[in-house]
């Protein structure tokens, strides 16, 4: 596995001077940020939808749970009444 460097605080350039990633083009590089922002904001979305079907989700489970103990409770009585029949 490779190993990865972070830049540390020394190694981050002075104000004014050019990033060495960058290729030299103000344009290009514009462009490159543009595509981040939008891929960002793509990823936002997406996790945006996700919570909301997670929420979906957590209601019906919820509704689903509130159900099943509706159902034991029926289930629990008619089991007392039918021992006490006998």
């Amino acid at each position: 596995m490779d190993s990865v460097s972070y830049p540390t605080f020394d190694d981050t350039p002075a104000w004014g001077a050019t990033d060495p990633a960058s290729t030299g083009d103000i344009i290009q590089d514009a462009i490159k940020k543009d595509k981040l922002v939008k891929d960002i904001m793509s990823a936002q979305d997406n996790l945006r939808a996700l919570l909301a079907r997670v929420k979906s989700v957590q209601g019906d489970v919820d509704k689903l749970s509130s159900e099943n103990e509706t159902l034991q409770m029926y289930i629990d009585n008619l089991t007392m009444q039918m021992a006490k029949r006998r």
